[in-house]
């Protein structure tokens, strides 16, 4: 049977779960798929494949190749590669983004570029799925024209095989020179291609990718009365495309305890993990303020913790402990939450390369891998929605789980599902007669995320503590009744409690669990003396606070060095509700070392006297556009954006485009230029989520 090399570079599952399916489905179209993430080089060799590689990439952070592609990235980085090092080597890739960041899929894209300049050969259109709208809206046509790709890359080879044979009769010239012809239509029109050696296409790339989604998106027609529990003619009379049936591969016991309990020592962590008590917690906000944000600080002076300004470290939490025991009770296993999970891989499973997950530790209980492992409220992939219906006993229901499933009802999943944040407990309490076994949750559920935060100190400035800030999030799912609180957010005001509402008295220190990130970019100029731009509105002031606390010891410290110029942009909503450390920040500009300071307020009245109409940062930006184009352009200054990537980090870029086209006297396309050129240069960088 024909092969393939089939890799992946995951951060939170969704890579690997696409791999897997691509692996598992192979064998139907004639081909056998060598399955192992880019991180394991130990299992294969580029250097001497002659198998085509098929990739699947996902995008973290800002912009970079997942942690498991970090290895793989440096190695074909290599400058002093030759040209023809891939020479031999036919690929395709497969990238996963989400628009709403301004590298979309640029993971990929680093790899896709690289390969093709170390003389590897594309054999099918790259695809890069946006879960802005749907993963799937490009992943499902990139993956049913994947077979005829490989099919017409496997005859082309055979045929160039016998182009070098000696034989009697020689076969048509052309045969050697027909180039691999692109896949079909219907699938080209699915698939945005978007193209590093496009320059100054980096920054409409997003634009052009939304434009596409957009389309998608209104094509998929929604009717009113249908609901998650219910769908309407077409639908509900349509013949179904539904994915295969996954595999089952785990097997599960579940015994009662006979030893100690785990801890979170059991949690699996790529880093170092370490414990820390909280020494102090402020409300920023008031009560009647939209959000509720809250202040951190940690005691880091027992550990070998280190950060600088602008640092990131991430934050181990738990799930809801209420939705823990409902799910028990709904899987009726209240009774056995204290039991050990046994875990092992069946030994008839047909699931190729099946192994155990990482994330689930031996000898703890049931409810400890419900709390501390397992991402229950993640949202069900398609596969996942496939397993559930074939334990559910109910027909209809049965019917309505395999159509949220299935190609014809892209639009309900997408609706139901994926945008309104349904879990599966949402799920489950949907569907009654769904009882799934344990070890179903346990092959699909992904690894609970710890959840990052910025650091808004600075250690130079307060040695042996770290401060956070966050807003409490708190969102009305419209698949159940009530209030949900963020997973971190929720179990961080919960925690805080006692701090808050101690009022300087002694209240027990309650601890949590931090590691390091492990890119962090984010920092301060090398040197003091160039000028740094700041943009943070709401929490995205957090990193800024770190810096304007470090230069502040800074020029303590030297007191006859030069330092540049540091504005900050800041916005909220109220004056008088949520101007986050309003007293600091007076502080850091009356004593020079924050030299301009520019608020805005969304939702009060302009004073008198004040600027123009400046209700958003970058109303404040394009007020003072001559000073920023000649700080960036000029005196080569710094600007960092921290905050929203939905509207605000697009926004301040589209600003800075405005402001370069008009003090620089360019056109849009050579300012979108400059903006690219000062990324490269790390002189413009965004700390952004969503």
């Amino acid at each position: 049977m024909r092969r393939f090399l089939l890799l992946y570079a995951t951060q939170k599952g969704q890579a690997k779960a696409i791999a897997e399916e691509i692996c598992d489905m192979a064998a139907a179209h004639g081909v056998s798929a060598d399955l192992h993430c880019m991180s394991e080089s130990d299992k294969y060799d580029l250097k001497t494949e002659t198998a085509p590689l098929v990739v699947v990439v996902s995008t973290t952070g800002t912009g970079d190749p997942p942690d498991t592609a970090r290895g793989f990235v440096r190695e074909i980085q290599d400058r002093t590669l030759p040209a023809d090092h891939f020479a031999h080597l036919s690929y395709c890739l497969l990238g996963l983004g989400d628009s709403e960041y301004m590298y979309f899929c640029n993971g990929v894209k680093v790899i896709d570029k690289r390969l093709e300049e170390l003389g590897a050969r594309r054999f099918y259109d790259t695809g890069h799925a946006d879960d802005c709208v749907g993963l799937e809206l490009v992943v499902e046509p990139w993956v049913d024209g994947l077979w005829a790709a490989l099919s017409k890359h496997f005859e082309s080879s055979r045929r160039r095989e016998e182009m070098r044979r000696p034989l009697a009769t020689a076969p048509d010239a052309s045969w050697a020179a027909e180039p691999v012809r692109r896949e079909s239509a219907h699938v080209e029109s699915q698939i945005e291609l978007l193209r590093l050696d496009d320059s100054g296409r980096k920054d409409s790339e997003v634009l052009e990718q939304k434009a596409v989604n957009r389309g998608q998106s209104s094509a998929l027609i929604i009717d009113a009365e249908s609901s998650l529990t219910r769908s309407v003619p077409r639908l509900s009379q349509a013949s179904l495309n539904i994915p295969a049936l996954p595999a089952e591969y785990l097997r599960v016991h579940l015994q009662e305890p006979l030893g100690q309990e785990g801890s979170q020592a059991c949690v699996t962590s790529v880093g170092p993990v370490f414990r820390v008590p909280i020494s102090k917690a402020v409300q920023l906000t008031t009560n009647d303020a939209v959000k509720t944000t809250l202040l951190v600080e940690l005691d880091i002076s027992e550990t070998e913790f280190t950060y600088e300004p602008g640092d990131a470290f991430n934050v181990n939490c738990p799930n809801s402990e209420s939705e823990v025991q409902r799910l028990l009770q709904r899987l009726r296993l209240a009774d056995q939450r204290g039991h050990h999970v046994l875990v092992r891989v069946k030994a008839d499973t047909k699931k190729k390369g099946a192994a155990l997950p990482q994330h689930l530790p031996e000898k703890c209980s049931l409810q400890f891998i419900l709390t501390w492992c397992l991402e229950i409220r993640a949202i069900p992939k398609k596969a996942f929605l496939r397993a559930l219906a074939d334990w559910t006993s109910d027909g209809a229901e049965r019917r309505r789980l395999l159509e949220l499933c299935s190609r014809q009802g892209a639009a309900d999943y997408n609706r139901f599902v994926r945008d309104a944040g349904a879990c599966l407990l949402d799920l489950l309490l949907a569907f009654p007669s769904c009882q799934p076994p344990l070890s179903l949750l346990l092959e699909h559920l992904p690894k609970l995320q710890p959840r990052p935060y910025s650091c808004a100190s600075s250690s130079l400035s307060q040695p042996g503590k770290l401060r956070f800030i966050f807003s409490v999030v708190e969102f009305s799912p419209s698949t159940s009744e009530g209030v949900r609180r963020g997973v971190c957010t929720g179990w961080l005001a919960s925690l805080v409690q006692s701090v808050l509402q101690a009022h300087g008295g002694k209240a027990q220190a309650a601890q949590i669990s931090i590691s390091p990130r492990t890119t962090n970019f984010f920092h301060l100029p090398s040197d003091p003396s160039a000028p740094v731009i700041m943009v943070g509105p709401g929490t995205g002031i957090a990193p800024f606070l770190g810096f304007l606390q470090h230069r502040e010891k800074l020029r303590e410290q030297h007191p006859d060095r030069h330092f540049g110029a540091m504005w900050l942009f800041f916005g909220c909503r109220h004056r008088d509700k949520d101007y986050l450390f309003r007293d600091e920040l007076t502080h850091f500009h009356k004593h020079g070392v924050l030299t301009h300071l520019k608020v805005a307020f969304s939702r009060d009245a302009p004073e008198a006297g004040e600027e123009g109409p400046v209700k958003y940062v970058q109303d404040s930006l394009r007020l003072h556009g001559r000073q920023v184009a000649g700080l960036l352009l000029q005196e080569r200054g710094h600007i960092y954006v921290c905050g929203d990537a939905k509207n605000m980090a697009k926004d301040v870029n589209d600003t800075l485009a405005e402001i370069i086209s008009q003090e620089a006297g360019v056109d849009k396309l050579e300012a979108v230029k400059t903006l690219a050129t000062l990324k490269e240069e790390k002189r413009y960088l965004q700390d952004s989520w969503s």
